[in-house]
């Protein structure tokens, strides 16, 4: 073996980083839903009892104005993350992508011995055997298992596991939600065993979005044609051994192996060059890496851009006009989230006049009470029972004027039970001296609950604008 070979320096396989990718992710979504702070969740969103919990913080329904953002992040980071590396996400993130992995690479092919090699997936295992025939429904067996487990994991972020365990002891009364689970099962089981990657190359939407995202920085797995040779003109394949290669162009270093394609999961040929059904897996960088290393020279499929291995124009450029503005983009929804999210009330309150206006009625000291009655429609939004009363704040010069008589104590309200409260206003006093109509005074309400110390709590508290309507003077005349 040559010196140059001895040197060369083999990098440690994409496969491997990404089975530690893998197995972070999976690590991450089965361990989340089952952290709670607080009594929140890191992201739940229960249409059982209507909460959204983002972020360890509890949002009534009322609060989804929240989920536009998060899908925007979501499909923005996505295609932010296409734009910048190709279809990374399909390879180093998709839970299709890891669940083929699981089942073809570790169930059929490490535990099982189904396959042969990991490093050959074209290769479908011989099922005239009989021994192969048992091996595959022990591999059904051991995945539709995994399966339930997923199905249950993905229930976990609409029911959270505290309440799903409560509610499989009594599966008559919740078949809705075992249906979820088991349906998900089965979709899986069908998707993995028998769709295979054809979900990514017919069923995913997003190869055909890829495409209008490329740009000639967009870094994916690409062939060499100016060292490899043009193995392909157009779609059709011109050669198939090495010596043929060379006739025409000498200097192509392709052995012609087929080691990448026959490890490819989606069954093309990276010497074709850029194809739909391409995920970015890297598993061709790996396989051809191989095989050059062993003759010294560094790989002819590289993770790169048309810009730097096509063109050959120069270096890759990362932060380019277009990646800063889905930069730009994803940090702006991700502060006003946050703005928005840091404004959440701890409680939920509507205020509605009723249709009479006001009430009157005269004293014995001369004086007129008016009445002014509204309903309150409360909600506690916490996660315990807790006390709430009101203080109505007028406009300045008529503090002390204007007071609450009902509730005329404070009250209880249990956790996600809205509670109608009907409020009077009174005053005795006299507001307004108008002779031609009713004066509209605006008001503000304090609703507010208490600490443990009996003290109005500064967390719990919302405000809200409302109106007072002062009779106008033949009505206060009447009333005397």
């Amino acid at each position: 073996m040559s010196k140059a070979v001895k040197d060369f320096k083999i990098k440690s396989p994409w496969r491997i980083k990404r089975y530690y990718m893998y197995v972070t992710a999976t690590i991450i979504s089965l361990v989340l839903p089952w952290i709670v702070i607080n009594g929140n969740h890191f992201f739940l969103l229960s249409f059982d009892k209507m909460k959204l919990h983002l972020a360890f913080v509890q949002f009534d329904m009322q609060e989804l104005y929240l989920m536009p953002f998060l899908l925007m992040l979501l499909f923005l980071g996505i295609f932010g993350m296409t734009v910048v590396g190709g279809r990374v996400f399909c390879g180093w993130m998709c839970p299709q992508t890891v669940f083929r992995v699981i089942y073809r690479d570790l169930i059929e092919t490490k535990i099982l011995k189904l396959r042969k090699r990991i490093k050959n997936k074209q290769q479908e295992p011989d099922m005239s055997k009989p021994e192969n025939k048992v091996k595959k429904v022990i591999a059904v067996l051991i995945w539709s298992l995994l399966a339930v487990v997923a199905g249950a994991d993905f229930i976990w972020y609409f029911v959270p596991p505290e309440d799903f365990f409560k509610y499989m002891a009594n599966p008559a009364d919740h078949m809705t939600m075992i249906g979820f689970v088991l349906g998900v099962a089965l979709f899986l089981i069908y998707d993995i065993v028998f769709l295979k990657e054809n979900f990514c190359i017919y069923v995913c939407p997003y190869s055909r979005v890829q495409s209008v995202l490329y740009d000639e920085h967009t870094v994916m797995a690409l062939y060499d044609e100016h060292r490899g040779g043009h193995i392909y003109e157009g779609h059709k394949k011109k050669f198939t051994k090495q010596k043929e290669i060379q006739v025409e162009e000498p200097q192509a270093e392709c052995t012609t192996c087929e080691s990448c394609v026959t490890v490819c999961p989606t069954h093309i040929d990276i010497r074709q060059g850029l194809q739909l059904e391409c995920i970015n897996c890297l598993e061709c960088v790996d396989a051809c890496t191989t095989v050059m290393g062993k003759l010294g020279k560094p790989s002819l499929v590289t993770w790169s851009s048309d810009y730097e291995i096509v063109d050959q124009k120069g270096k890759t450029k990362y932060f380019r006009p277009k990646v800063l503005a889905y930069i730009a983009l994803l940090v702006g929804i991700t502060i006003i989230l946050g703005l928005m999210g840091s404004k959440k009330e701890h409680m939920l309150l509507n205020i509605n006049k009723e249709t009479r206006l006001y009430s009157t009625k005269a004293l014995s000291d001369g004086k007129v009470r008016v009445d002014n009655s509204y309903v309150f429609l409360l909600q506690n939004t916490q996660n315990k029972p807790m006390k709430f009363y009101f203080d109505v704040i007028p406009p300045k010069g008529m503090e002390g004027k204007i007071k609450i008589i009902k509730p005329s104590k404070p009250f209880n309200a249990t956790p996600g039970a809205k509670k109608k409260k009907v409020v009077t206003l009174r005053t005795t006093e006299m507001l307004v001296d108008d002779v031609r109509k009713d004066t509209i005074i605006p008001i503000t309400i304090h609703a507010y609950a208490f600490d443990k110390d009996g003290k109005k709590s500064k967390k719990i508290s919302v405000i809200r604008k409302s109106i007072f309507i002062y009779p106008k003077e033949s009505v206060v005349k009447a009333a005397k």
